[in-house]
């Protein structure tokens, strides 16, 4: 996540999701995995859902607040932690590896992802939101790594007994792709008795939201996935 994506379609598809989550009583754990602006393309730019009644009559309420902090020109995540958008526990440092060597940045992340587990050690689910999805082996331990959650981190959050949201960025790849990655992560071993869901979020560039459900909190997502399927939100998302 970038400062400068705040309050796109993104925002809206993913926000809108753990608002249908957090109906079902379970509570919401949210790590940005934030890093710099960056400024060689123009992402961030995709907004038009603004203007859009269809978008609008999905979570109206959301819909608004998220007009509100782009027209204000004050585009930071921090606009998005307020319990009118997301009843939610929160962490948003910044996980910036400039100027730091391999093994520094292998430090700087070790004690930045420490530190997110402890904030978000007592919510029911967790749901992390790199820029690009689960790390690939042309980035692992580069400077662009931040830009990629580790399966151990993952599993951390797991094992602490939270269910695991985590977000994928649909590249030229089919859904089999990453439909067949999250179930590597299944059949590793390192999230015991974890059931699977996929939703993935149609509108512009295809987005990606693979969870990894304790027992216990299967019958909260299955409520969720219901109230998608039954409301203008299946316009939107396909579950997978």
């Amino acid at each position: 996540m970038q400062n400068r994506y705040t309050g796109d379609i993104g925002d809206f598809g993913k926000l809108g999701l753990l608002r249908q989550l957090s109906r079902t009583g379970l509570s919401i754990g949210v790590n940005w995995y934030l890093t710099s602006d960056e400024t060689h393309n123009g992402d961030g730019r995709h907004i038009g859902y603004l203007k859009n009644g269809a978008f609008r009559a999905c979570d109206e309420q959301l819909w608004f607040a998220l007009g509100e902090i782009v027209d204000s020109g004050k585009r930071e995540v921090s606009a998005l932690e307020h319990p009118d958008i997301l009843q939610a526990t929160f962490y948003s440092k910044t996980l910036d590896f400039e100027g730091a060597d391999r093994s520094e940045r292998q430090t700087l992340r070790w004690e930045w992802h420490s530190r997110a587990l402890q904030q978000l050690q007592n919510c029911d689910i967790v749901f992390v939101d790199p820029d690009n999805g689960l790390m690939v082996p042309s980035a692992d331990g580069t400077p662009k790594s931040n830009k990629f959650v580790l399966p151990f981190e993952l599993t951390e959050y797991y094992r602490a007994g939270a269910s695991v949201i985590y977000y994928q960025h649909k590249a030229r790849r089919p859904d089999e792709f990453y439909i067949a990655q999250n179930r590597k992560l299944i059949e590793s071993g390192a999230f015991p008795q974890a059931a699977s869901l996929g939703f993935k979020f149609r509108t512009t560039s295809q987005r990606y939201f693979f969870c990894l459900i304790h027992e216990e909190h299967v019958a909260a997502f299955s409520a969720c996935v219901d109230r998608i399927t039954k409301t203008p939100w299946h316009q939107h998302f396909s579950i997978l």
